[in-house]
């Protein structure tokens, strides 16, 4: 019984490489949309943006920093961590580092809703990096419940099959 725990955890498949790969790619974007505007907050420089984005208002914003560190900061450790993760999931084959980032998706997915509606009712400005940042957040969320379901179902499936050959053994004897 032990072992198959063990190996169902370990298992990889062509879904942990695609969803892997979805996460890996989601975060370099996510990392460099969100260390540009790290890089910007200490440069004390103004982020282009468009007409209807108000950059500077939300990137000066009372909210803007936490502990003194821009907000853009936490989410360039947000998107290395994930990556790292998805990195090391696909170099080892091993789907727990998936799973794990699969919850740090689920915070980050919580702190992407606050932000937005900093911005949206508090702040009352869009920034178009921000909500780069959001929708790349929402998509790995997405990505994360869907990957938790398909294993979720591999697992129960795994488990039926074995409670299965233990009564066909069970009943053989």
């Amino acid at each position: 019984m032990t072992n198959l725990k063990i190996q169902s955890i370990k298992r990889w498949g062509p879904n942990h490489k695609r969803i892997a790969l979805v996460f890996l790619i989601l975060a370099l974007f996510g990392f460099m949309d969100a260390t540009y505007l790290t890089i910007a907050h200490y440069r004390g420089g103004i982020v282009p943006c468009s007409d209807i984005g108000d950059c500077e208002k939300v990137l000066t914003s009372e909210f803007s920093t936490v502990v003194g560190l821009p907000v853009a900061f936490f989410g360039s450790l947000y998107y290395f961590f994930i990556f790292l993760s998805a990195f090391l999931s696909m170099t080892r084959k091993d789907e727990r580092f998936l799973l794990a980032v699969s919850a740090l998706i689920f915070l980050g997915f919580l702190a992407s809703l606050w932000l937005v509606y900093l911005q949206l009712f508090l702040i009352r400005a869009i920034c178009l990096y921000c909500m780069f940042s959001a929708a790349i957040t929402a998509i790995l969320f997405i990505c994360a419940i869907s990957f938790t379901v398909v294993i979720w179902k591999e697992k129960n499936r795994a488990m039926a099959r074995s409670e299965e050959n233990i009564e066909d053994t069970a009943n053989s004897i």
